[in-house]
């Protein structure tokens, strides 16, 4: 059996209650396409497979994929696709066929850059379930006023609804992590919630918005936005960065020159 490797940020799941509660949230039908990232050693599965009868599998240990073949072996069509996650390319792989239903055990130590990624193909998924540390997930799917809300939730509004589902204690992974992890679910907006004339602008004036927390926006996005712009965005300059709904920042954002600073 193949040991955890801290490069990868590997904790892998093994309480068969916890595992059997996963399975169930995501449901898988006979032929839903399901896209598992970090398979490890295959807890989830063949549970994935035996249901849908075809698992795509993402991991980037070629350790592991010997014990995960062998595990899955009989229960369906198991592809193995070995590489690194944060540079696979999700539409390439749902082609013409229906959209991905994504699933996974994000390793903590890069999961906000695997979360962008995700989004950045958001076409190819009709839905996406997680683990992560429960701290995350709560700033994920903050709302505005909070301490939690940040650059995270804002960046996520555009592309997906979050959905907190149940948590995971540290004994149910080996090696246990050091927090609590959260299930949690991505729901695709069918539509987007409001527009974004420029994403590049938008993600630098979320960046400097919330670079620094405690000052205010006429000081965090002087770099970027003086404060007639701001005030033309029907924003005001006084407030701070974590009082603003998300779809007040594309309104900032639409008051950079498209050249930009």
């Amino acid at each position: 059996m193949s040991r955890a490797k801290k490069r990868y940020g590997q904790h892998f799941l093994h309480d068969r209650g916890t595992i059997e509660r996963i399975v169930n949230a995501i449901d898988p039908k006979p032929g839903d396409r399901i896209v598992e990232v970090g398979p490890g050693r295959g807890a989830i599965s063949g549970s994935l497979l035996s249901r849908a009868g075809r698992l795509d599998a993402i991991e980037i240990d070629p350790d592991v994929v010997p014990g995960l073949t062998a595990r899955c072996e009989g229960l369906g069509r198991l592809d193995v696709h070995l590489a690194d996650a944060l540079e696979f390319d999700f539409r390439a792989l749902r082609g013409d066929g229906p959209p991905l239903r994504l699933v996974g055990n994000l390793p903590y130590n890069v999961s906000t850059p695997l979360l962008f990624h995700f989004v950045s193909q958001i076409d190819a998924f009709s839905s996406m379930h997680f683990m992560l540390q429960k701290e995350v997930v709560t700033r994920m799917a903050a709302t505005p006023g909070g301490k939690e809300y940040g650059r995270l939730t804002v960046m996520l509004a555009p592309w997906v609804r979050v959905e907190s589902l149940f948590d995971i204690g540290t004994g149910a992974f080996t090696p246990p992590p050091k927090v609590v992890s959260t299930f949690f679910a991505l729901h695709p907006h069918a539509s987007p919630p409001f527009a974004i004339a420029d994403h590049r602008a938008f993600a630098r004036v979320v960046s400097a918005a919330f670079s620094q927390r405690r000052k205010t926006l006429r000081n965090a996005l002087s770099s970027l936005l003086d404060k007639d712009a701001i005030t033309a965005a029907g924003v005001d300059p006084g407030a701070r960065a974590e009082t603003l709904a998300p779809e007040r920042f594309a309104a900032l954002a639409a008051q950079l020159p498209r050249s930009g600073p």
